[in-house]
């Protein structure tokens, strides 16, 4: 899977995968390989990612178009 909002989310934070490697705390070939669709995230990760950019994991997963987090 090709995780096509992931890398969307970076560039309009204008933030490097460098940058979100090191808040995943993985190295950035890691987190390239994961807007590729090269390695699959755990859902840990997707978790991290969804809290990072304050958006849903179904957002990150292309599931849905809204943006915005679901209410806790």
């Amino acid at each position: 899977m090709i995780y096509y909002n992931i890398r969307n989310l970076r560039e309009d934070n204008d933030w490097t995968q460098q940058y979100v490697a090191d808040q995943l705390g993985v190295n950035r070939r890691t987190y390239s390989a994961y807007e590729t669709g090269t390695n699959s995230m755990t859902p840990e990760t997707l978790i991290q990612l969804a809290e990072l950019y304050n958006t849903s994991v179904d957002y990150l997963l292309g599931l849905t178009k809204e943006r915005m987090p679901y209410p806790r």
